[in-house]
């Protein structure tokens, strides 16, 4: 009797073996490669924080909304700006950094600091009125704490992320120096598995 049932638990702990071995092995982290006319930015997510937020960025991501748009607001020391639509049609300059996928998205303001290389969504002044805009922070920018939604960070580019921010600016129509000079192209936002960027 007891041969019989330690060949039971045996046999058991085989099929649980093979069961788990056939089961699909969850899919890898995933990070988003920024690939601009100065060079490219990689993002690690904060899923944990920002589930909502990190979805509709890789939704619009892998739509290839964001292919083409610009890099239209550049603050020294502060932040570089994108995700526009409008700034795919220079002609309408005038209206950069009002545009947004038709829709927004509640915030998800958590305990991540504003420090160099952290990528928040850009919004007016109603909280919950980010859509597509987002700005990567270039230094120490705290004070946005709890006001905007952190949902990643930078794990590599940051000489990129430099070069953005040190292009030169002029006025823009709000009186701003924020308006780049020379236009700073997103070619695309790619979401690839993170074990694939080396």
């Amino acid at each position: 009797m007891k041969t019989l049932l330690l060949s039971c638990l045996a046999l058991l702990g085989t099929l649980v073996t093979a069961a788990t071995a056939d089961e699909p092995k969850p899919m890898s982290n995933e990070v988003a490669v920024i690939k601009t006319s100065e060079g490219d930015m990689v993002i690690e997510f904060w899923s944990d924080v920002a589930p909502n937020t990190v979805e509709n960025f890789k939704k619009l991501a892998k739509a290839g909304f964001y292919n083409g748009t610009a890099f239209h607001r550049i603050m020294k020391g502060f932040m570089i700006q994108g995700g526009d639509p409008l700034t795919k049609d220079p002609a309408k300059k005038g209206q950069w950094g009002t545009g947004g996928p038709g829709y927004q998205i509640k915030a998800e303001f958590n305990s991540h600091s504003h420090q160099r290389g952290v990528i928040s969504m850009a919004r007016s002044s109603d909280p919950d009125s980010a859509g597509s805009q987002f700005f990567i922070v270039l230094g120490d920018a705290s004070f946005l704490d709890g006001k905007y939604t952190a949902f990643g960070h930078l794990i590599k580019g940051d000489d990129v992320l430099g070069k953005i921010g040190d292009t030169p600016v002029t006025s823009s129509g709000g009186g701003e120096a924020s308006s780049p000079v020379k236009r700073i192209e997103v070619k695309s936002i790619d979401i690839v598995p993170a074990d694939s960027v080396k």
